[in-house]
């Protein structure tokens, strides 16, 4: 097995952690761990494994992270993921979603500590790493005392590292959207947990931005965790191993030589009859603040959802910020 970080991390996001985003991000760096989308255990038991689990070798390391509350189902899934090649695999404690909260898994299990321990122990059955991504607590929890015994259940169910999105989970009156920002941040909890477990792998995750506060974060955690900065902002990463990783690069990546090297991806992607439009979404904010990034960002809009989307779409959207 592949030996990997956890020292900066993108997080599992719904609808953008697809494996083409994710060997797009892989671009910038061979040492970010990067993330599936939520996957459900019962679709990989009874679903299309290889549309829900497949991906390319380039993008190690690689976590999986998988939904699901029956501890049983979440090991047969866990074994199936551990067949596929993934790295670590990883139990979602974090979703407020309805539709999550409706299958009985996501935040709403941290009201279940032993449950969620009983997963864990469950999933260290695929011999693969086991996190788990959770928050500082669900509604309007505020004792410190009820975050830290879930989080030592999971420690003492053996987990390898806690990953935790320093908000609480609100599972009623707030959308997942609005669950992002809105519950407010809780980093000197996350840093107290890594006083209380010096020996445990503790990643915080919310609110992080840039790379500067990732790094300033680490000054009390073992690892960081971005989201939607990465995502809609993917060039930020253009720095991340020298800043992050100690690692000095030459030269550094332009958005020019990432576009390049993405190009083949693309085009051996449309050739299996994948459209343009699947691939393009995840690159629309290369050029984010950019001078010509507006017009980068329409014409690919405007011509890459388009059926007749091809290589030219992009090479004509190139010539737009040359």
């Amino acid at each position: 097995m592949p030996e990997f970080s956890r020292r900066f991390c993108i997080a599992p996001m719904l609808d953008c952690s697809d494996r083409h985003n994710r060997f797009f991000l892989r671009l910038f760096s061979p040492h970010i761990l990067l993330y599936t989308e939520m996957v459900t255990a019962a679709a990989i038991v009874f679903g299309d494994r290889d549309r829900l689990l497949g991906f390319n070798a380039e993008e190690h390391p690689v976590g999986v992270q998988l939904g699901g509350s029956n501890p049983e189902q979440l090991y047969q899934a866990a074994k199936i993921c551990a067949d596929y090649g993934y790295d670590e695999i990883n139990l979602n404690c974090g979703c407020p979603s309805d539709r999550v909260q409706s299958g009985s898994f996501g935040a709403c299990l941290m009201a279940d500590p032993v449950l969620v321990a009983e997963c864990i122990d469950a999933l260290r059955g695929a011999q693969l790493p086991v996190t788990i991504k959770h928050r500082t607590g669900i509604d309007k929890q505020k004792d410190y005392e009820v975050f830290r015994a879930f989080a030592a259940r999971q420690i003492e169910a053996g987990v390898d590292a806690l990953i935790v999105h320093a908000r609480n989970a609100w599972l009623q009156g707030l959308s997942p959207k609005q669950n992002r920002d809105i519950p407010p941040l809780k980093y000197d909890w996350v840093y107290r947990l890594k006083q209380d477990f010096p020996q445990t792998e503790i990643i915080i995750n919310g609110g992080i931005k840039t790379l500067d506060s990732a790094l300033a974060h680490l000054q009390q955690v073992d690892g960081v965790m971005l989201g939607r900065e990465p995502y809609q902002n993917p060039f930020m990463l253009q720095k991340v191993d020298q800043v992050i990783f100690d690692e000095q690069v030459k030269p550094t990546p332009t958005r020019l030589s990432i576009l390049h090297s993405v190009y083949p991806y693309i085009e051996s992607q449309l050739q299996q009859d994948i459209p343009l439009s699947r691939m393009i979404r995840h690159i629309v904010g290369l050029y984010r603040g950019e001078p010509h990034a507006k017009q980068w960002r329409r014409y690919l809009c405007e011509h890459g959802n388009k059926k007749t989307g091809d290589m030219e779409t992009l090479y004509r959207a190139e010539k737009l910020v040359e």
